[in-house]
């Protein structure tokens, strides 16, 4: 089944507070996790001067965009309160605001009163909800009134139990069907800047995972920009029978693959790598031999 009447005009730039983001050429999202419990670097994070030092990093590496969490989304992840996730959040916002007022953040959450809060309050530009919207019904309404830029991600159950047997008739189909109903809603509110992420090894198997990365050129039907999150993650590891630590080769690998396939953001932990990773992609796509085919 394919979608229909689900499709913007061509997005080749996303409004971050007033302030156009060109995706011609993809950009880089690093990570930075301020939680206890994430698969690869929880706890890392977590005293205000390893976060400013590691800010820091990865703008001198080329960050494009800074994406926080303060709630992990890893397997078998807890459940955490809004107070607790906010508790988190806001006091390292306000530092980051005030040492690096001009950086481009993405705020890691699915709840509306969080993004309300880190938009309103810490000038946020862009809201990554890794549920979109199915967990909050009050995100879409809150996005269009806040009028960011949404990314929205799917996953097949919860953080808690979504890697309990995920299965699909065809996961293409499915997540391509997903994705229409959430674009036509989103569309109808008036909501502008809409970004996809696949959500891989969310809900998914390794399989699925590699389905999603073969097939991600089929996503630009909808004309929006696409994510693309596979660092560090199990897809990796399980193949190559290694440790998230082992798994930077695999990563650069796996994003080489998605930029060939047209994914627009990188969402990286190593934003050198990924950064030359981009540069090196773009090179070999814009190649041209003169005169050969002619």
């Amino acid at each position: 089944m394919q979608p229909k009447d689900t499709f913007f005009s061509r997005k080749q730039t996303i409004n971050c507070g007033g302030e156009l983001l060109d995706l011609t050429v993809p950009k880089i999202m690093g990570i930075l996790n301020i939680t206890p419990d994430s698969f690869y670097d929880g706890g890392k994070y977590t005293n205000i001067q390893d976060i400013l030092l590691q800010i820091k990093k990865m703008i001198t590496d080329g960050c494009d965009i800074l994406d926080i969490g303060s709630y992990s989304s890893r397997p078998g992840a807890a459940n955490i309160s809004v107070d607790e996730e906010l508790n988190r959040l806001l006091p390292v916002l306000e530092i980051i605001r005030k040492e690096f007022a001009d950086i481009i953040i993405s705020v890691d959450t699915f709840r509306s009163e969080v993004a309300k809060k880190v938009v309103n309050d810490f000038n946020v530009s862009i809201i990554n909800d890794i549920s979109a919207g199915d967990f909050d019904e009050k995100m879409f309404e809150t996005i269009a009134q806040l009028q960011v830029p949404y990314i929205i991600m799917h996953m097949q159950g919860n953080p808690e139990n979504m890697q309990k047997n995920p299965t699909y008739d065809h996961v293409i189909s499915f997540l391509m069907n997903y994705f229409s109903e959430k674009i036509d809603r989103l569309k109808l509110l008036g909501v502008n800047d809409v970004i996809i992420d696949p959500g891989f090894g969310f809900g998914k198997t390794v399989e699925h995972n590699y389905e999603i990365l073969k097939y991600l050129d089929d996503f630009k039907i909808f004309e929006l920009p696409v994510l693309v999150g596979v660092s560090r993650k199990s897809m990796i590891n399980k193949v190559l029978e290694i440790s998230p630590n082992e798994a930077l080769n695999g990563t650069t690998v796996l994003n080489t693959l998605a930029l060939i396939q047209g994914a627009n953001i990188l969402r990286v932990h190593d934003v050198k790598e990924a950064k030359e990773t981009v540069k090196l992609a773009t090179k070999f796509l814009n190649a041209k031999l003169d005169n050969w085919h002619e």
